[in-house]
């Protein structure tokens, strides 16, 4: 039996999300989702007189390759993706995953060899493409998040076809606050941390690069972070599951970081250079997401969080100039159930306990 809800995303991935126009080419990378997505987004993408590129990927088979990765092999992948990429003018993906630590026992020199290989291609469809990625709800997903496969099916839905379009008024005050905003000020539960945003311009976000959306984003100038910030979402990054991560500042720097595997936690940081800046702050605010469950793509738009991520900046947009392999959105949730938090904009009190104060915000809660 096909589900319309497929339908009707893969035409607002197409319409709204990307506005795929004639003649546009359009890249669909499908990683472990079913064929009724990837016909539904061909059907979608016929229909808007453009035309489908197919990739189809399997994560055994990527960890696989991984686990031999070879510079030469790479170089190649690389070169023949990048190509690739530079002809398309829209990207979307879909990734399902069976597994999200399908890839923990890829050996750590190997991974670095593909992120460093592969970043060219990601910069290209980052910068110079239409872009939207998603998730694709498997049994697996549901199981992360402590639900029936059926409950989460519904619960994605929803949440993937919610009318960003009338929220967008609100992001967009959002946007203009923290575009004025110079000394931010956010505190709650082992976290006190200052850092300003003087010159960088925020991106409201509102269904058009990830779905599930809801978030506006800017980053700090990227030596005026100071303090402490205790994250209390779990996550998982290049595989290994992180819980606990506290991370300290001086200068912007990470002078110290702990978490549950803190010594896996300063593998990552220790990446390159940039790994230990942040290059991206975001305040989430997706009415249909309460609960982390381990997926970024969810759990940076939770109803009442913020993210304050290690590594890359967004090129060209909200750039604070923080470049690295690394991009580690953790997430830290306000709400009362959370423990509650503040974050202040030059001493005005911004949002409580995951709550905006502004009325013209009052939207986004």
């Amino acid at each position: 039996m096909h589900d319309p809800r497929i339908d009707q995303l893969a035409t607002q991935l197409v319409r709204y999300s990307t506005s795929v126009k004639k003649g546009d080419r359009v890249l669909l990378d499908i990683y472990d989702a079913p064929n009724s997505i990837c016909l539904a987004l061909i059907r979608a993408v016929v229909a808007a007189k453009a035309i489908p590129v197919v990739k189809l990927h399997d994560a055994t088979v990527t960890r696989e390759l991984m686990k031999h990765a070879d510079p030469e092999g790479y170089d190649l992948l690389s070169k023949n993706n990048l190509d690739l990429m530079k002809e398309i003018d829209v990207y979307i993906a879909i990734r399902g995953s069976h597994n999200i630590t399908e890839m923990a026992d890829v050996p750590a020199d190997k991974m670095k060899l593909v992120m460093e290989k592969m970043r060219p291609v990601i910069n290209e469809r980052v910068n110079n493409t239409r872009w939207c990625v998603l998730r694709w709800p498997t049994s697996a997903m549901a199981q992360q998040a402590s639900m029936s496969t059926e409950a989460f099916e519904d619960f994605y839905f929803r949440v993937c076809l919610l009318d960003y379009k009338a929220l967008l008024p609100a992001m967009n005050s959002l946007k203009k606050l923290m575009d004025k905003a110079n000394q931010v000020h956010i505190k709650g539960p082992g976290t006190d941390l200052k850092f300003s945003l003087k010159g960088l311009k925020a991106i409201a976000c509102g269904g058009t690069h990830n779905i599930p959306d809801g978030e506006v984003f800017s980053a700090p100038v990227r030596d005026s972070v100071e303090g402490v910030i205790t994250y209390n979402a779990p996550t998982v990054y290049q595989g290994i599951a992180f819980d606990n991560v506290r991370l300290e500042f001086s200068k912007g720097k990470i002078v110290n970081a702990t978490a549950n595997n803190t010594k896996a936690i300063n593998k990552i940081l220790d990446s390159d250079e940039g790994a230990r800046y942040i290059g991206e702050f975001a305040i989430g605010f997706n009415r249909e997401i309460r609960e982390p469950m381990r997926d970024i793509l969810f759990d940076e738009k939770i109803a009442g969080s913020f993210h304050f991520t290690p590594g890359q900046a967004y090129e060209g947009v909200a750039d604070n100039g923080n470049r690295s392999q690394v991009h580690w959105d953790l997430v830290n949730i306000q709400r009362p159930d959370y423990g509650g938090g503040e974050i202040w904009f030059d001493n005005v009190l911004i949002r409580k306990n995951g709550k905006f104060l502004p009325k013209e915000l009052a939207k986004l809660n």
